[in-house]
């Protein structure tokens, strides 16, 4: 297959299930050369999981690709589980996992809340970066969160208004800490139903064209129920994220190649936050893709993406 689009769909070659902290569980696995040059896949949400596409980013002959659901999320248990679920939990799970497979080094690939969760790690053990790619790039700050909240009525006025509408009008001032209390309660046909609104409204939002088969990926239980109730768990704790931000510490991880993929037309994480990112990097290549929102399987994105972890394959490491 030609360079620029995804390869070909592939199984693991080994999975597991790593017990942590908190009574939690993590699922990872193995795709690829075991003797290749390593890369761990970070998803979204938080709490959003991973799926069997995104193994095809990169080249199986080259990569030992490491891909696990985080806390709460996907095939981890137990599912939308909010106990020591924090950013510094997250982190302490990567380091924990590295260790586990015996990894000195990786190259970390990461969009969305991924990139947030990349920057993260690669803050707290730079040492162990080999170098990162990051899409859709999210810093988790108080005015990106309230962008999502309100902001995207903007351009998605309708989805907003969905959203929105799930609550009863006298909890419409608070959506976030509705939406909360109603994802945290235990009743499933009370979280599932906002569980689903939340998810259907993210979907909705993310991708430049309408996409039915994203919306119905957004919309499916396991995926819905670990993304809503995660991410607003975070968002209500402003990610668990140091207050003076990510960009403050920098100075850690300046050194660090990377590549930074956006899409120009990215409503859920707007590209003048990939832009403040790459100035603050010297050692970061910002490419905007010009007909893209903020979903990673656009075409232009995913093939930014592959063009990106192949540079990383032909000398940026």
């Amino acid at each position: 297959m030609p360079r620029g689009d995804l390869f070909p769909e592939i199984g693991p070659f080994e999975t597991g299930y790593l017990p942590l902290t908190g009574g939690h569980v993590m699922y990872w696995e193995q795709v690829g050369n075991l003797r290749g040059r390593p890369v761990l896949f970070l998803h979204g949400g938080p709490g959003a999981g991973a799926g069997a596409v995104h193994r095809r980013f990169f080249d199986p002959d080259f990569w030992r690709v490491v891909i696990f659901d985080q806390r709460g999320a996907g095939r981890s248990r137990p599912l939308g589980s909010l106990v020591q679920n924090t950013t510094s939990d997250l982190v302490g799970d990567i380091e924990l996992l590295r260790q586990h497979l015996g990894i000195d080094r990786w190259l970390l690939f990461g969009g969305s809340w991924g990139s947030t969760l990349a920057l993260a790690y690669a803050q707290a053990w730079p040492n162990r970066v080999a170098g990162c790619v990051l899409r859709g790039v999210f810093l988790g700050r108080a005015e990106e969160v309230q962008w999502f909240l309100s902001g995207l009525s903007a351009f998605f006025p309708d989805a907003h208004a969905t959203f929105a509408g799930f609550l009863p009008e006298e909890e419409r001032g608070d959506l976030l800490g509705n939406y909360l209390r109603r994802l945290s309660h235990p009743d499933p046909a009370v979280h599932m139903a906002a569980a689903r609104a939340w998810s259907i409204y993210e979907g909705s939002c993310s991708t430049l064209l309408p996409s039915p088969d994203t919306v119905a990926s957004f919309a499916q239980d396991r995926t819905a129920l670990g993304l809503a109730r995660i991410e607003a768990h975070y968002f209500a704790h402003d990610l668990f994220l140091p207050r003076e931000g990510l960009l403050a510490h920098m100075d850690r991880i300046g050194h660090i190649p990377a590549e930074i993929v956006q899409g120009r037309y990215d409503v859920v994480c707007p590209p003048r936050t990939a832009f403040e990112l790459a100035t603050a990097w010297p050692s970061a290549r910002l490419t905007i893709v010009p007909d893209a929102g903020h979903s990673a399987l656009e075409p232009g994105v995913r093939r930014a993406l592959v063009t990106a972890v192949e540079r990383f394959r032909t000398g940026r490491l």
